[in-house]
């Protein structure tokens, strides 16, 4: 049985006086598979992205304590390649994310761990990017993953207000992390 505790909602998170609970699942086991030598530079890359997802998974209503998902460090090379594969585009991106299906009938006590899905993470585009926009490497790349594990767990951004639920939930989690707001415009020089 998974270990899911339950904590009260903080006060400020409260509308109109309610008492709300959250449920807080146990950390689905995350495997981060580094393909790309340019990962070997970020020695602490494999500990951001379990905190990362960590605090996401304590954070959303869906249990992913009995689950598994597979993290791909890649170059944009490789992510290119899986772009062009899977969603006809020939070019390099953030992060890919690649849901598994779910079973649909219940989770029985032998049963071996629900496969979330996979996420692939270029070094070259989250590098660049970081630089772009004026974020920590390790920033960004919390971003990309709690980005693509909100993916991997049902959440898209297809339309405005699916855009505006997933991107509100990747703001609470990254700010549990000490993050800023990643979709606030960047601060100008002086």
């Amino acid at each position: 049985m998974p270990n899911i505790t339950c904590r009260e909602q903080p006060a400020r998170a409260r509308r109109g006086g309610e008492k709300h609970i959250m449920i807080r699942s146990a950390t689905p086991v995350t495997e981060i598979l580094v393909v790309a030598d340019c990962w070997r530079a970020e020695a602490g890359a494999e500990a951001v992205i379990h905190r990362a997802i960590a605090t996401a998974a304590g954070m959303v209503d869906k249990d992913t304590g009995d689950a598994e998902l597979a993290i791909m460090l890649t170059d944009d090379a490789g992510i290119r390649t899986l772009n062009a594969n899977w969603r006809g585009l020939d070019k390099p991106t953030n992060v890919l994310s690649f849901p598994a299906l779910q079973p649909t009938g219940p989770c029985l006590p032998d049963d071996p761990p629900r496969m979330l899905g996979d996420i692939a993470i270029a070094y070259e585009t989250l590098r660049r990017e970081a630089g772009d926009e004026r974020k920590t490497f390790d920033h960004h790349l919390s971003h990309l993953a709690v980005h693509g594990f909100l993916h991997l767990i049902g959440y898209d951004h297809e339309t405005d207000g699916e855009a505006e639920e997933m991107e509100s939930l990747e703001r609470q989690i990254l700010a549990q992390l000490g993050i800023p707001d990643p979709y606030a415009p960047p601060e100008r020089m002086t």
